[in-house]
């Protein structure tokens, strides 16, 4: 471990660009690349590596992202449009992912495959995926959140230094694992301490650096980015004391529709905001807009908070 001292503050509220932290977000863009680099095995079933180790298990968005990436590999003429997906069971990151795509449909404009990504007997995701090809107009317009630029925003890993000391050690892990992202946002997330308040929620998402000039990564860079910090959210906004000492929480599901051809080295907004929190289930639902204000893609996803006893503050 590195605490994040007055020097490291300084280095996370400034560009990205040079800093000891880039080293390590690129290092995880490596990891995830990697982990899209799928070894064909015949009849559309793959296998892959995965990224780095970052929340003791497999991080959701990665399978999301290979899921779209492989299903991907087994449609020749259109675009993903939608993605569903189910969490069925965690998986660990030391082994190989096996994934196996299916047809379901193949129409003269519109296909679709189911997805399993698996480790051994232990499924690990389900999904459909979707494909269309499709015009970007007519377009419904939106105004865009008013939120600062994004290099006017501290970065995410800022608030690390803030964290109160019972956080320290998790929240240390966002800087020496950080994700395969550029991550800006305005407060601190409840991960990272920040105070439960209802109501949106907008951050700045970009890849570090160029990847390959290919629509379908790009696709699955932006489904991977797009777990993040959803069920944060459903924290943010729980109508009773929360914190993650104090709950156990899962994501059930996830839904990802794309708008628009997506270049996702490009700064990307993403606004989030609780649809309903009932018993221990919250959705948590997302749109994501580029640098332009177009609207690229939606998303929702339900989590499951449980209480964990004796541990609910007061």
């Amino acid at each position: 471990m590195h605490p994040v001292t007055a020097a490291g503050e300084s280095e996370l509220t400034g560009p990205l660009r040079g800093t000891a932290l880039e080293k390590s977000v690129l290092a995880s863009l490596d990891t995830l690349e990697h982990a899209l680099n799928l070894k064909a095995l015949g009849n559309n079933r793959f296998q892959a590596s995965n990224e780095r180790d970052r929340f003791g298990r497999i991080f959701g968005g990665q399978l999301l992202a290979q899921a779209v990436y492989a299903a991907s590999r087994a449609v020749d003429a259109h675009l993903p449009h939608s993605l569903h997906a189910y969490f069925v069971q965690t998986g660990t990151s030391d082994t190989p992912v096996d994934i196996s795509v299916d047809k379901i449909r193949d129409g003269r404009s519109m296909a679709t495959r189911q997805v399993a990504i698996a480790q051994g007997d232990r499924t690990l995701l389900t999904a459909l995926v979707s494909f269309h090809t499709n015009p970007t107009e007519p377009e419904l317009g939106h105004q865009r959140p008013e939120v600062p630029a994004p290099e006017e925003m501290p970065l995410l890993q800022h608030w690390v230094h803030r964290v109160p000391p019972q956080l320290r050690t998790n929240a240390q892990n966002w800087i020496d694992v950080p994700p395969a992202l550029e991550m800006r946002i305005a407060e601190p997330t409840n991960f990272l301490g920040g105070r439960q308040t209802p109501g949106s929620r907008s951050h700045w998402m970009r890849l570090p650096r160029p990847v390959a000039d290919e629509p379908a990564l790009h696709t699955a860079m932006l489904a991977y980015a797009s777990d993040y910090l959803l069920l944060d959210m459903a924290l943010r906004n729980h109508p009773q004391p929360t914190d993650y000492a104090s709950i156990a929480a899962v994501s059930l599901d996830h839904s990802l529709w794309l708008h628009r051809p997506v270049r996702f080295d490009q700064w990307h907004l993403y606004t989030q905001d609780a649809v309903a929190i009932t018993g221990h289930r919250a959705l948590i639902r997302g749109t994501i807009r580029d640098a332009a204000g177009h609207t690229v893609a939606s998303t929702s996803q339900e989590v499951l908070i449980r209480p964990i006893p004796g541990r609910m503050p007061d």
